[in-house]
């Protein structure tokens, strides 16, 4: 069966998700109390309705309950993200994300029982910021609050070589889990595959360790 998804709120970030969501042929459900924002949807989303998250009655009306993915994308008003969440959650909705405004939002909306907390901005930001810093990362992706996957440009220094050869992972504690080089992608290189000028090695790791390894290696 197909998985019905649910987005509310409909600013930058739930009108991304709900556009993104509709293109790819799933049911979505847009809510907000915004008349013209929903009116904007109408033609987008399966069915685009002006409610009130924080009234039960509505939630109940609209059957969120019955949705296998609730995204809830308020945006400054932190009460009503997290009254939201949490009747959602008294509702029985099974999967949870929410959009997190700071640090302490993130820690109430978890422990009224959120699957999944995101920070666009943040996120965003550090992914702009590894960017600038560094002339061989393309793409950043943070795992945990320690823990990432990046994507990095082979230089010269790693020309020629094997990934034995560079042991990376005994000298940096890292993993190089697929290489895209030029149309191709491998995954799960073996031990023995040689690393060209411009591949675009997929690393994962710990932010300490893929630091000392882009200092060390790609001379960053």
């Amino acid at each position: 069966m197909r998985k019905a998804y649910a987005v509310i709120g409909l600013g930058r970030f739930g009108g991304s998700i709900c556009k993104t969501l509709s293109e790819e042929g799933v049911e979505v459900l847009a809510i907000d109390t915004d008349e013209d924002k929903v009116n904007q949807y109408a033609n987008i989303a399966s069915h685009a309705v002006m409610g009130d998250s924080t009234d039960e009655n509505v939630l109940k009306s609209l059957g969120i309950r019955n949705f296998d993915h609730v995204i809830v994308a308020i945006g400054d008003n932190i009460q009503a993200s997290i009254l939201t969440t949490l009747m959602l959650k008294e509702l029985g909705v099974e999967h949870i994300t929410v959009k997190a405004q700071n640090d302490y939002h993130e820690k109430v909306l978890t422990k009224i029982g959120a699957n999944h907390v995101v920070h666009p901005e943040r996120d965003m930001g550090k992914r702009i910021a590894t960017k600038i810093l560094s002339n061989n990362v393309l793409d950043y992706l943070e795992l945990s609050d320690e823990h990432s996957i990046v994507e990095v440009v082979a230089n010269d220094r790693m020309h020629g070589h094997s990934i034995i050869e560079l042991d990376v992972r005994a000298k940096y504690g890292i993993n190089i889990v697929a290489i895209k080089r030029n149309r191709d992608i491998i995954v799960s290189p073996q031990a023995s595959e040689v690393i060209q000028r411009g591949d675009v090695l997929i690393v994962i790791g710990a932010d300490v360790d893929i630091n000392r390894f882009e200092k060390k290696l790609l001379g960053q």
